[in-house]
């Protein structure tokens, strides 16, 4: 089992910046295992789109809205991936959601989200 908390979201203004953290927890063999991590984000009336993603070896891909304007990366370390971004835009707006896949399971962990509002 892997839990994921989420942190970091808040209130910015547009071409503002922001540092999104996830931390992952679990037995030895759940952590030890994570492979994929990533981030989903919904803004309100919208569908959940994908933002980045990252291997435990550090091969990233980005959706093409993320790319360009946000940077994934991850401490494997700390069991931790970061989401930042330095030129946000009120259409970022939404909250965003850490993800994680452990090797031999499908299943994609979640945590619970964390809040990103854009003033413009």
């Amino acid at each position: 089992q892997v839990q994921l908390v989420e942190s970091g979201g808040g209130l910015v203004q547009a071409g503002g910046s922001l540092r999104l953290s996830c931390a992952a927890s679990g037995s030895i063999l759940s952590i030890n295992t994570i492979n994929t991590m990533g981030w989903y984000r919904q803004a309100p009336g919208k569908q959940r789109e994908l933002v980045a993603t990252i291997t435990r070896g550090s091969n990233v891909n980005y959706a093409d809205s993320a790319e360009g304007r946000f940077t994934i990366s991850r401490d494997n370390a700390k069991n931790t991936v970061y989401l930042q971004s330095n030129s946000l835009k009120p259409e970022d707006t939404g909250v965003y959601y850490c993800y994680a896949e452990v090797l031999g399971d499908l299943r994609k962990y979640w945590g619970q989200g964390t809040q990103v509002t854009v003033s413009s």
